[in-house]
C-alpha cells in the first residue's frame, strides 16, 4: 500500500476518533466534514470518481448543510459566543442558586435517609439489567465476527483478490457489448445491479416520506404569515449575486454529470447531489416563497413518483426480456454517443431527479418543516 493511502486512511481513524470524544456538535460537524472530503480524495486514488464526487457532494456538502441547520434550530451553534463565560454566569444563576439550596437540604438528612435515596435512584429493574448485559455481549459478538472477517481477507494486491475473480473480469470485459455504456460503473450499477439502484432510489423516496410524517405541523397553525416570514432569509444582496452567477452554473454541471453518467465517471447520484445543492443555494438567498413558484410539495410528489415508476416498468421489461432471451425492441446505440447505452441514460436521469428532490426536500424540512 502506498504511503499516501496510509497517510490518509490514518487521518479517516483519526477524524471517527476525534468525533466520538468530541463533546461539541460544531467541532463534531466540521470533523465530519473533514472526513468526507478525505474520502472524496481516497476515492479518487482508488481510481473511482464516480463515489468521490458523490462523497463531495453530498458528505461534505448537503449533509453537512442539514446538520448545520439542525444544529442552528436545536441552538447547539451558541456554544461559539464571542463572550462565553458571561453567557454561561447569565445562564447559570438561578440554576446555581437552585443547587445551594438542595445542597443544604442534602445536608440536613440523615445518612439512613441518603442511603435510601441512594439504593432508589440506582436499583435497576431485572429485566434493564438483562437488556444492558444482552446489548454488550450482542455487540461484542459483532465486533469479533467483523474482525475474524478482516483477518480472513486477502491482503492488499493479492491476486486472489475478489477485485480481480472473473465477476469483474466480466464487468471490465463485457459491460460495452452488453449495455452500449462506455463508463464501465454506470452499466454495473444500471443494468448488472440496476435492482440493487432501484432499491436505493426507493430508500430515498421512504426516508423523505418518513422525515415529512415526524416534521409536519399542523396545518391550521401554518396559515398566518407571520409564521411563514419567520423562515424567509433576509435579503442579502451580495448572497443574491453570488446565487444568480452560481445556480445556473451548478445547475448545468448537474445536468451534464447525469447525462454524461453512462460516458465518463458521474451519473444519476453525483449530478442529483449537485442540482440538490444549487436548489439549496437558491432557497438560501431568495427564500422558498421564490422557490415555491417552480417547486412544490405537489411538484415533489410529482416528480419522485414518476421517476420511480418510470424506472420500475423500464427495468422490469428489461429483466423480463433477458431473463427470457427475447429480443429487446430497445437499441443500444452507438458507444461513446450521447444517445446510446439503451435504458441507461434514460434510468440515469430518473435517478438524478430522485436524488434532486429529495436532498432539496430534505433541507426545506429541516429549515421550514415542510416542502
Amino acid at each position: 500500500m502506498q504511503t499516501f493511502e496510509l497517510i490518509l486512511l490514518s487521518f479517516l481513524i483519526i477524524c471517527a476518533l476525534a468525533v466520538s470524544l468530541s463533546r461539541n456538535l460544531l467541532v463534531s460537524l466540521i470533523i465530519f466534514m473533514s472526513y468526507s472530503l478525505v474520502m472524496s480524495i481516497l476515492w479518487i486514488v482508488l481510481q473511482s470518481p464516480d463515489l468521490a464526487i458523490t462523497e463531495a457532494a453530498v458528505g461534505a456538502g448537503v449533509t453537512s448543510i442539514i446538520f448545520f441547520v439542525t444544529l442552528y434550530k436545536i441552538k447547539g451553534l451558541r456554544e461559539f459566543n464571542s463572550a462565553p463565560q458571561e453567557a454561561i454566569e447569565e445562564e447559570t444563576t438561578e440554576v446555581v442558586e437552585e443547587t445551594v439550596v438542595t445542597t443544604k437540604k442534602h445536608h440536613e438528612k440523615t445518612i439512613n435517609e441518603r442511603l435510601q435515596e441512594w439504593i432508589a435512584k440506582y436499583e435497576m429493574p431485572l429485566y434493564k439489567r438483562f437488556y444492558n448485559v444482552m446489548a454488550v455481549v450482542l455487540s461484542t459478538v459483532i465486533i469479533l465476527c467483523m474482525l475474524l472477517t478482516v483477518s480472513e481477507l486477502p491482503s492488499y494486491g493479492d491476486p486472489s483478490n475478489p477485485a480481480n475473480n472473473e465477476v469483474s473480469e466480466k464487468y471490465i470485459m463485457d459491460t460495452m457489448e452488453d449495455t452500449g455504456a462506455v463508463n464501465i460503473v454506470a452499466g454495473m450499477i444500471l443494468d448488472y445491479r440496476a435492482f440493487d439502484t432501484f432499491g436505493e432510489s426507493t430508500v430515498l423516496f421512504v426516508a423523505a416520506g418518513t422525515v415529512i410524517i415526524l416534521l409536519r405541523n399542523d396545518r391550521k397553525k401554518k396559515e398566518k404569515e407571520e409564521n411563514d416570514r419567520m423562515y424567509e432569509p433576509k435579503p442579502d444582496i451580495i448572497l443574491q449575486n453570488i446565487a444568480k452567477l452560481l445556480v445556473p452554473v451548478a445547475l448545468m454541471f448537474g445536468i451534464y454529470v447525469v447525462l454524461n453518467g453512462h460516458l465518463s465517471p458521474g451519473g444519476g447520484f453525483s449530478g442529483g447531489a449537485i442540482m440538490g445543492a444549487a436548489l439549496i443555494l437558491y432557497y438560501n438567498a431568495f427564500g422558498a416563497e421564490n422557490c415555491k413558484k417552480f417547486f412544490t410539495y405537489r411538484t415533489f410528489n410529482t416528480i419522485i413518483v414518476c421517476a420511480l415508476s418510470f424506472y420500475a416498468v423500464a427495468k422490469s421489461y428489461s429483466f423480463y426480456t433477458g431473463a427470457n432471451h427475447i429480443h429487446s425492441i430497445i437499441p443500444k446505440g452507438t458507444p461513446g454517443n450521447i444517445l446510446s447505452s439503451g435504458l441507461i441514460l434514460p434510468l440515469n436521469i430518473a435517478v438524478g431527479v430522485i436524488v434532486m428532490c429529495t436532498m432539496f426536500g430534505f433541507y426545506s424540512l429541516f429549515h421550514k418543516e415542510e416542502i
